[in-house]
């Protein structure tokens, strides 16, 4: 299941849990396509007394089941783990614990969608194959997850379903682009920015007007919490008075915040703030003018 791994891996890094090596053989072995192995090592853990509160166990256990139902032997000899799979994955969407799950191991609950989805369109012309209940379960356990789309041809991956998630990794590109562009004040284009001008640069590329200066454009945002802000989202700073910078999270949530800003002295630079010395203390806070609709 290679299928571009190495980039998604990277790209997904900060959403990682907290796991043990047990956890991440398991995660590699199913990354490479050792089903039958992951679903036996998974129910060798999920009998330890040490994994009792750990749901990930149960989680891989229930993947690997699903690609292996896909081979029709298999499938006509555990048809009860089939269920109980099913059950597993629908159960994880319930919980915060679950979604935690699902959120962190987002690129295997994409391919695995990829691979049953081709599985069940071959399927469908088999008379005695219960096509309407895996349609069910798919739609029920797949539905407004953050899924990724994979072109392995040209290297490129991009969201589904949420596409203010697509959205937000546009504006990324967008303002990594600019990397290098020098520091101007006042300056509105990839001659020179200052900070605002920037963010507004960054923006209306997406067709998103928002106002010009810093302190207007935390007036007008969306207010987050620290926990909140993620990639494409905006960070405020003040040196005491009114705000007065303004910088976009390349940082994903868990992540340390991270931006692309208008530096005075590097121009389109990246630096991670919570690090910083100079940057952490002169926090405001943080804003969004990205809609879930988008």
């Amino acid at each position: 299941m290679n299928r571009l791994a190495g980039i998604l891996l990277l790209f997904l890094s900060y959403n990682a849990l907290s796991q043990n090596p047990a956890i991440d053989h398991l995660e590699m072995l199913y990354d490479q396509g050792y089903y039958k192995l992951v679903y036996r090592k998974s129910a060798n853990l999920l009998d330890k007394p040490e994994y009792d509160f750990s749901k990930l166990p149960a989680y891989y256990r229930a993947i690997s089941t699903l690609q292996l139902a896909q081979d029709e032997h298999w499938y006509k000899r555990h048809q009860s783990k089939i269920e109980e799979a099913k059950a597993v994955l629908l159960e994880l969407r319930k919980t915060a614990k679950g979604q935690k799950i699902i959120q962190a191991h987002i690129s295997e609950i994409s391919f695995l969608k990829k691979d049953l989805e081709a599985w069940l369109s071959v399927e469908k012309q088999n008379q005695s194959f219960q096509i309407k209940d895996w349609k069910d379960f798919t739609l029920s356990f797949f539905a407004d997850l953050p899924l990724i789309e994979v072109d392995e041809q040209k290297g490129t991956f991009n969201y589904s379903n949420r596409p203010e998630l697509a959205y937000r990794s546009d504006l990324l590109e967008i303002a990594k682009k600019q990397l290098g562009a020098p520091y101007v004040s006042a300056g509105i284009d990839p001659s020179g920015f200052d900070c605002s001008g920037f963010t507004c640069f960054v923006h209306e590329q997406k067709g998103e007007k928002i106002p010009r200066r810093a302190k207007d454009q935390y007036a007008a945002c969306v207010k987050l919490s620290e926990s909140e802000a993620q990639i494409g989202d905006l960070v405020f700073f003040s040196n005491g008075g009114e705000v007065s910078h303004v910088g976009i999270l390349v940082s994903e949530k868990g992540q340390v915040k991270t931006m692309i800003h208008a530096s005075s002295s590097k121009g389109i630079s990246i630096v991670e703030i919570e690090t910083s010395s100079y940057w952490k203390p002169r926090i405001v806070g943080y804003g969004t003018f990205i809609s879930a609709k988008k």
